[in-house]
């Protein structure tokens, strides 16, 4: 039995941690917090094994060490082969996820380092300095990952968020600033068109996509009155048709009713559960969330692990 949660049936399904961060000493040591639990691979396996958690995925949090190592491709370099030692040194326990500069002239060179380095997925943040994935510099990464079938895990960004320049809190900002930063991604990305233009890349965003969930109606009817007026280029579809389409990530939710609105943006098929380690180690109640609402068996085992599990193969 999975500790005050799940039951694993008689036909073994896999459960994976779609969103959880392993901060290298290297990097860890030049932040301003991502220091202590940051770097505890040893406790991420003793939950993992606790709780039955076959495999983890491990993403960029989003910090400031490039501020202190010389820049991005400074901490790339480092990141994504400490990541990928890791992932080696523990066969089969962590899914390694390559980080990218936000500069033209980097991202080519670190995308093969990344092939190389035998990561399979890829880290990027909402925004890099107010530019968010819709700036073209990007369309080559999500190239890249349509070619390599790399699903692309969007994390928020903790520097300069949506917000920032009017409200720097050390509670308001990452409660409110980080998840609306996501949302404004998936925004941008598609009244630009970058999800049309890649059709074939599975991106995930992380925290159910920031406040998508609650927005989704206001986002159709508001289009829809802005295109009787013709106030709004046509999207030949409703934005809850391209969220449909999108990946998320649970990020350590504790709230059935949370997991309930976001079925309303995009089916199970679509949801996947993620811890987000170290921030939350409370494993018992996130995974009991799945078991609480109202999935049935077959759906609990998409969310768990299976929807990861056919991205990747």
């Amino acid at each position: 039995m999975l500790k005050g949660s799940l039951k694993k049936t008689s036909c073994y399904n896999m459960t994976i941690d779609a969103h959880s961060h392993y901060m290298p000493p290297e990097v860890a040591a030049n932040t301003a917090f991502f220091k202590e639990y940051w770097s505890d691979a040893p406790r991420q396996l003793a939950l993992m094994d606790e709780y039955h958690i076959d495999q983890a995925v491990l993403l960029y949090p989003t910090s400031d060490a490039h501020l202190n190592m010389g820049g991005w491709g400074a901490v790339c370099r480092i990141y994504n082969q400490k990541i990928s030692e890791l992932v080696k040194a523990h066969p089969g326990r962590f899914i390694g996820a390559g980080i990218l500069p936000p500069d033209p002239a980097g991202i080519k060179e670190e995308l093969k380092r990344i092939k190389d380095l035998g990561l399979k997925m890829l880290s990027l943040a909402s925004s890099y300095e107010g530019k968010y994935l819709d700036d073209p510099m990007f369309d080559e990464v999500f190239a890249f990952a349509a070619a390599n079938k790399m699903p692309v895990h969007v994390h928020p960004q903790i520097l300069n968020p949506i917000g920032q320049e009017r409200v720097q809190d050390p509670l308001l900002s990452p409660v409110l600033e980080y998840v609306f930063d996501v949302s404004m991604c998936i925004g941008k990305m598609m009244m630009s068109g970058v999800f049309k233009k890649h059709p074939q890349v599975s991106f995930i965003f992380a925290h159910f996509g920031g406040v998508l969930p609650i927005v989704k109606e206001r986002f159709d009817s508001t289009y829809s009155m802005l295109r009787r007026r013709n106030f709004v280029k046509d999207l030949g579809e409703n934005p809850s048709a391209c969220f449909s389409r999108l990946y998320f990530d649970m990020s350590g939710t504790r709230s059935v009713g949370t997991l309930q609105t976001a079925l309303e943006v995009s089916d199970a098929g679509h949801l996947l559960w993620g811890s987000d380690f170290p921030a939350n180690q409370n494993f018992k109640d996130s995974l009991s969330v799945i078991s609480q609402g109202i999935l049935i068996e077959n759906t609990r085992n998409l969310i768990l692990g299976e929807n990861l599990r056919s991205l990747l193969q």
